[in-house]
């Protein structure tokens, strides 16, 4: 370059910016963005979700069952956006021991309702381990069929800890499949420990199912479960294990005479059904069906899901009250001295709680 050009002065100028002010520095700039993102995020999804798009169903799924508080607060206002297209389904939950065939009898359950013109949605409660928190997740392996039909929708979810090993945000998934406009909600529960209680709080029908020749038939005569189960469904009646479900079918009918009548004024049904060679099937939905039109008439039906969402709200606030506790900073180094002082044999448990209560409240 010449000396002469380096004088010249160029005709391009870039003159000294503004400085922002004070009230839009780069944090609250960023804030407004993140807002304005997640804004239209929750949107779209919502949007996509009442077009029934599974793929957003599946993503809105994902932030219910996150423990991300972002995530949280959108799934909160995805939910909101929800709730007035929701409510218009049947929920069936379906409960028995581990391998009684729920998954099969599910998938040829839910392939009849689909060729019949339902829109149905399997929420499969998987077993996670208490030690390592892992889950099989492995309801869609199992459902092969089932999983290829565009009118049905299968999420399974680990059950974690929560009431019963139902999965923490069941119900509101529920909510989230009735808005993208499934008709019929299948809950499967693993069916060990407190599931079943906590899967009766949630549905409109509850069916059990059971084995026979498994020693199943006095297992399965116990008040609790027999109160709760709107039928009992005896699979696997097929081959030379015919016989023995009809005998079954006979024991458990006793059973269930043994009991007061319902509060639906429902008299609960013994079947048994195949659902390898798909028999049974077709008759199970008629019951259904039948005690879906008993309950609507006599408004059983709507007292029953008013009664479940205040336990629901009771049972939100208790487990939120129970986290906030065991989070504290303060109260996990407590909580850590009265278990050494109890081992110590310095204090008793009840002591212990009492003082880790009245430290909670205070704070």
């Amino acid at each position: 370059m010449t000396k002469k050009m380096a004088n010249k002065k160029s005709a391009l100028k870039e003159n000294e910016g503004i400085s922002a002010p004070e009230i839009t520095s780069n944090s609250a700039i960023s804030k407004i963005k993140e807002s304005r993102k997640h804004k239209k995020s929750t949107d779209t999804l919502v949007s996509a979700i009442l077009n029934e798009n599974i793929t957003a169903l599946s993503q809105a799924i994902t932030l219910v069952e996150s423990k991300n508080t972002k995530h949280l607060e959108q799934a909160h206002a995805i939910i909101k956006a929800c709730l007035p297209h929701a409510n218009q389904s049947i929920r069936i939950g379906i409960t028995g021991v581990p391998g009684v065939g729920k998954s099969t009898f599910i998938e040829a359950f839910g392939t009849y309702l689909t060729s019949i013109g339902k829109k149905v949605a399997v929420l499969a409660v998987d077993p996670s381990s208490s030690l390592t928190k892992g889950s099989i997740l492995g309801d869609k392996t199992r459902m092969e069929d089932l999983v290829k039909d565009k009118n049905a929708f299968i999420r399974p979810s680990p059950s974690g800890t929560s009431l019963g090993g139902v999965a923490r945000k069941t119900r509101e998934s529920i909510i989230l499949c009735e808005a993208a406009g499934f008709d019929t909600i299948i809950i499967e529960t693993v069916g060990v420990g407190q599931s079943e209680t906590a899967v009766h709080s949630m549905v409109d029908f509850f069916l059990l199912l059971k084995l026979a020749g498994a020693g199943d038939e006095l297992q399965g005569i116990k008040r609790g479960i027999i109160e709760m189960a709107d039928a009992i469904a005896i699979n696997k009646a097929d081959g030379d294990n015919t016989m023995r479900a009809k005998l079954a079918k006979v024991e458990f009918n006793r059973a269930l005479h043994m009991y007061p009548v319902k509060s639906s004024t429902w008299q609960p049904k013994v079947v048994t059904c195949s659902a390898i060679e798909n028999q049974g099937i077709q008759d199970l939905y008629t019951m259904i069906s039948d005690y879906l039109k008993l309950t609507v008439d006599n408004n059983y039906f709507y007292s029953k899901r008013n009664e479940q969402n205040k336990f629901w709200l009771i049972q939100t606030i208790e487990e939120q009250l129970k986290s906030d506790f065991f989070d504290n900073t303060d109260i996990k180094t407590a909580l850590n001295k009265q278990l050494k002082l109890i081992e110590a044999n310095k204090t008793t448990p009840f002591v212990a709680a009492e003082y880790l209560l009245g430290l909670g409240s205070t704070k």
